[in-house]
């Protein structure tokens, strides 16, 4: 009993920051969902295409259902993950995460939180696992990289939320004045 709960809440909450990572895209050029936001070249394209490379090999390399589609091997991983290069376009690389989404469902649909997985990229003694420790360390990319996400979608037009109907009409003015309360507070601790 406690284990169908527990499977389904996590799976409901993957579920959730999937989109919530996809609808971080929607109504931007196709500059602004390529080009690096951060030091390290982040984009949030890039973040679409990592967590489809994470959980092509998670749900599917682990536990012995490799992926449908070609994906480089973890030794040859040049961070090609993270970008999205000239020739991709943004369609393909939402298409290649929703067809990810599929098969890992199908993965966590056919396995018991138990089910046994080899994790051969983590060190020993630890790449020995089960199908729950899989999903709650998928699950925390999954919120790592989305809230990284709302973060950069911030950053581009002020546009926050974690879906659709959570976001909020921007007031520029109680913004302004809100961030200026923050820096006069911060301000009060320069030495």
């Amino acid at each position: 009993m406690i284990d169908e709960f527990a499977k389904d809440n996590l799976h409901g909450r993957l579920r959730r920051d999937r989109i919530a990572l996809i609808w971080k895209l929607d109504g931007l050029s196709e500059y602004d969902v390529r080009r690096p936001l951060t030091a390290t070249g982040t984009s949030l394209l890039g973040l679409v295409k990592h967590m489809a490379s994470v959980e092509a090999r998670y749900f599917g390399e682990v536990f012995d259902r490799p992926s449908p589609e070609a994906l480089p091997r973890w030794q040859d991983h040049d961070g090609s993950d993270l970008w999205a290069a000239e020739d991709e376009t943004r369609d393909q690389i939402v298409g290649f995460y929703r067809r990810t989404w599929e098969h890992s469902d199908a993965t966590i649909n056919a396995l018991p939180l138990d089910a046994p997985g080899h994790v051969p990229w983590w060190p020993e003694p630890r790449p020995n696992t089960n199908l729950f420790a899989v999903m709650v360390h998928v699950l925390g990319e999954s919120n790592r990289h989305t809230g990284h996400a709302d973060i950069l979608r911030e950053g581009l037009d002020g546009r926050t939320g974690l879906r659709p109907e959570h976001e909020q009409q921007i007031d520029a003015e109680a913004r302004a004045a809100h961030c200026a309360k923050i820096e006069r507070a911060a301000r009060s601790h320069v030495a």
